[in-house]
């Protein structure tokens, strides 16, 4: 019994061992492969394509010979490595060797799909790699562009921008610049993201998104402003129609009829001064009203209070009667004047008022003065003679 447990024993120890050095021998072992990245790929119709493989092996260098062992009738096909024809690579463990495969159709190529397999072999070792080539009518290159909004309203000096959609409808990438038609006055400019652009590539089948900055560099009269965008890649284009609408703006100015902001006045009386009201916009200023700001005690009124209308170019003259305290000083003073038009911004301008004192009051000073020197002379005279 003993002997036999000892046999059995002996036995399962070589079968262990056996199975050790077979699977060292199988760790040890060399392998070669054969792969690419992409080993599907679509084409046009008698378009080449090309297929980067790349050769490696684990264990010892090897020659490793590669041949195309299927290839669909009529089809050519070259290897290419280091700008030669080639047929083997001389390959090392760790450092892979990139091998262009290069594919031609026939004149008379179908669409469909096609079938090639290349071969690696060396000393025993072989790698086989299926490609597959599908072959179909490419469509035509052909760009569009869409907006949602081609009108945008904005005043004189608001800036236009315009979301707009680019598409690459074609198969192929291309690289696609731009250009704008705009009247004189604007200036126009193209973001791709954050950054300005006038050209930029797109891949195939590819959507962008872009805006185009239309503003203008001097105050633009209200009116409707059609700007062209168009983008170009070689003979494609697309263009898309936009429109700057540009409304009309109320703008006021104050100043006297002769240009000066100054007048003077007396104390205690009121003044008439006259305020000309100019509108040098490009739309009707309607309901202003008009407002001041004067020294404690002043009086100010305006006739009229209120001006019903003035049209872009036109002027209204206002009286502004100024009335200064009773006991205002001699000097000069700042009096604000208002125009307040509705729907639109104030506008005002500061006039320098002089007060002048009454001359009634100069002369009673003057008869007061004579009046103390009579009476000093008359003294000295009867006093003297004493």
């Amino acid at each position: 019994m003993k002997r036999l447990v000892t046999f059995l024993m002996t036995l399962l120890l070589i079968f262990s061992l056996g199975a050790s050095v077979q699977t060292a021998h199988a760790q040890d072992a060399d392998v070669l492969k054969l792969t690419t990245t992409y080993p599907g790929v679509v084409v046009g119709l008698g378009e080449g394509v090309s297929f980067d493989l790349k050769v490696s092996v684990s264990d010892a260098p090897h020659i490793v010979k590669l041949e195309v062992t299927q290839l669909p009738e009529g089809w050519t096909a070259t290897l290419r490595g280091g700008g030669k024809t080639i047929q083997s690579v001389y390959v090392e463990p760790g450092k892979d060797v990139t091998v262009d495969l290069r594919l031609d159709q026939p004149k008379e190529v179908k669409s469909g799909t096609f079938n090639v397999l290349v071969t690696a072999a060396a000393d025993g070792l072989k790698a086989q790699l299926p490609l597959q080539v599908t072959v179909k009518e490419k469509q035509p290159a052909r760009l569009t562009l869409t907006t949602d909004l081609p009108t945008i309203k904005g005043g004189p000096t608001s800036t236009f921008s315009y979301d707009v959609t680019l598409k690459n409808e074609g198969d192929e990438d291309m690289t696609v610049s731009l250009s704008a038609s705009a009247p004189a006055g604007f200036q126009v400019t193209f973001r791709l993201g954050a950054q300005d652009v006038t050209s930029f590539p797109i891949n195939a089948r590819e959507t962008k998104r872009l805006t185009v900055r239309a503003e203008p560099y001097v105050e633009l009269p209200a009116g409707t402003y059609p700007l062209k965008f168009t983008v170009q890649s070689g003979e494609v284009q697309a263009s898309l129609d936009l429109q700057a609408e540009v409304t009309g703006q109320a703008t006021l100015s104050l100043t006297a009829p002769d240009g000066r902001l100054s007048a003077q006045v007396r104390s205690g009386r009121e003044t008439p001064l006259k305020l000309v009201v100019r509108n040098t916009g490009t739309a009707p200023a309607r309901g202003i009203k008009l407002s001041s700001s004067e020294p404690s005690g002043w009086k100010v009124a305006f006739e009229p209070e209120s001006i019903e209308e003035i049209a872009a170019g036109e002027e209204v003259t206002v009286t502004v009667k100024v009335k200064p305290a009773d006991n205002a000083l001699a000097g000069d003073y700042m009096l604000t004047l208002r125009a307040a038009p509705t729907g639109g911004s104030t506008k005002s301008a500061d006039f320098r008022i002089t007060v002048l004192t009454s001359t009634l009051w100069g002369l009673v000073g003057i008869i007061l003065i004579a009046v103390a020197v009579g009476v000093v002379l008359l003294a000295v005279m009867r006093f003297g003679r004493r």
